[in-house]
């Protein structure tokens, strides 16, 4: 009985240390919420922007674009808050600006396209003076395209500075969008659509263009 015991025992304790053991699995390195997980900030903002840009933000300017002519006339007739809530888009809450979604056709009068804000100075109404500019980049101000869209809701995202990273990265791909041609652009045509944004009718209007064209 003593030499049966002895192995037993010897058994016996080797599993101990296994009993308070937990395996656990290795993460696959190809899943998705692992990847996104080891993104960054900026590179997660970017990979949800590129998603949505396609099937969701270009179809949105182009469904409430309306003519930037005809819309400044009723806003001049009718105030701002009356144009935007027939044509504008913005985020839940009076406090919030309104974001338009706007296309035009103008002369463009004035052209920076050296800057990294590039931009050009556009005459819609034929009068020889800048009604607005097109925002080039690829720094672009604002958070127009961000704002315009229904369906990005702030609560949706960790923080505010997750939110600016975003409006960046939609920023971005406006700019990658647009192809300028080279050479002095002063007296050409030019088409757009886009979104800015006014807190005042008075306001300059600045337009992200989604699309553009130089004839």
């Amino acid at each position: 009985m003593r030499d049966l015991f002895t192995p037993l025992a010897i058994l016996s304790c080797m599993a101990l240390p296994l009993a308070g053991c937990k395996i656990v699995k290795n993460p696959d390195p190809n899943d998705a919420s692992v990847q996104a997980a080891e993104m960054t900030d900026e590179a997660r903002m970017a990979a949800y922007a590129d998603e949505i840009w396609t099937d969701k933000v270009l179809p949105t300017v182009s469904q409430n674009a309306v003519s930037l002519t005809d819309l400044h006339a009723q806003i001049d007739a009718e105030g701002l808050d009356a144009a935007g809530a027939a044509h504008g888009l913005r985020p839940e809450g009076e406090a919030n600006p309104w974001n338009f979604a706007a296309n035009g056709e103008g002369t463009i009068v004035e052209a920076n396209t050296e800057s990294r804000a590039a931009k050009l100075m556009v005459d819609v109404d034929a009068d020889g003076a800048a009604d607005l500019t097109l925002q080039l980049g690829p720094v672009i101000r604002g958070t127009a395209l961000r704002d315009a869209m229904p369906f990005i809701v702030f609560t949706d995202f960790r923080d505010q500075i997750e939110f600016a990273k975003l409006a960046r990265a939609l920023n971005d791909l406006a700019n990658a969008g647009l192809s300028v041609p080279e050479g002095d652009l002063v007296g050409r045509t030019v088409t757009f659509e886009g979104v800015y944004t006014l807190r005042n009718k008075s306001d300059a209007i600045e337009l992200v263009p989604t699309t553009l064209q130089v004839q």
